[in-house]
């Protein structure tokens, strides 16, 4: 079961915050609050990665930009544009980062802080943001901000943790201040200005798994021997499912949301 990070428990598409207890600790790296995880680990699902590339890469252009990239896992194997700008919040990620991408000369790494203000000097055609927008208390600002470092007419592309119901101990510690539903999103994207393309469910089979181990099971970092089960025997069942047949609900929620101009 890979590691997510969602909101209210309906879809009314008013916020509210985190408990104080929610907050992380102030002395991990801004990552290991983030993830659970150190800089030194990654993570091991290969197939959930594919499945989110699958799922994304409709939905970009000839550059990207993704913020929150961690370690780099996603943009690993996503390749194929004229400018991927890979980004973290953390200084010791971007550094493993920058050893990470030195031989693909596509690949732009830079410190980013959304919450700072952040933007890019030469906008791109999308924007890719992965478990990005449940940490920032006022997303509908983030978005607003992240919006400036697209060209008119670009997409922001937001996969982020689903379903109130599904917050467990997990989300309390990396400092989740919401899960989300695909109307919460989508209302979220539309009060920042932006025109939304498609707001759905997605990873179906996963949302139980995390309700066994997150919410019932009160897991509070990701388990290497799970996740490993998960990705080898889940996922593949899971995107085949999701491939013929709409769903009605799933452990995250994938949002396409396009900037006017």
């Amino acid at each position: 079961m890979p590691t997510d990070q969602s909101r209210h428990p309906d879809d009314s598409p008013r916020r509210e915050g985190t408990p104080l207890d929610s907050v992380p600790d102030p002395t991990t790296s801004a990552f290991e609050a983030a993830t659970g995880r150190d800089l030194e680990t990654d993570s091991g699902k290969p197939r959930y990665l594919a499945y989110q590339r699958e799922l994304i890469r409709p939905h970009c252009g000839r550059t990207v930009l993704e913020v929150g990239a961690g370690l780099g896992e996603f943009a690993s194997e996503f390749t194929g544009f004229e400018r991927y700008v890979v980004t973290d919040v953390d200084s010791g990620a971007v550094q493993k980062l920058k050893q990470r991408f030195a031989d693909r000369p596509e690949v732009e790494v830079q410190q980013y802080d959304i919450d700072g203000g952040t933007r890019l000097a030469q906008p791109v055609e999308t924007l890719v943001a992965i478990n990005v927008l449940e940490h920032i208390e006022d997303d509908i600002g983030a978005l607003r901000r992240l919006s400036e470092s697209l060209t008119p007419r670009g997409n922001i592309v937001l996969f982020v943790p689903g379903y109130q119901q599904l917050y467990g101990e997990f989300d309390r510690k990396v400092g989740h201040f919401r899960r989300y539903t695909p109307t919460t999103v989508a209302a979220t994207a539309r009060e920042a200005g932006l025109v939304v393309e498609t707001s759905r469910p997605v990873n179906f089979l996963g949302a139980f798994a995390w309700w066994a181990a997150v919410r019932r099971g009160g897991t509070t970092a990701p388990n290497p021997r799970l996740v490993s089960i998960y990705d080898r025997f889940v996922v593949p069942v899971t995107r085949a499912i999701e491939k013929v047949v709409p769903v009605p609900f799933g452990q995250s929620v994938l949002c396409v949301a396009r900037k006017p101009g």
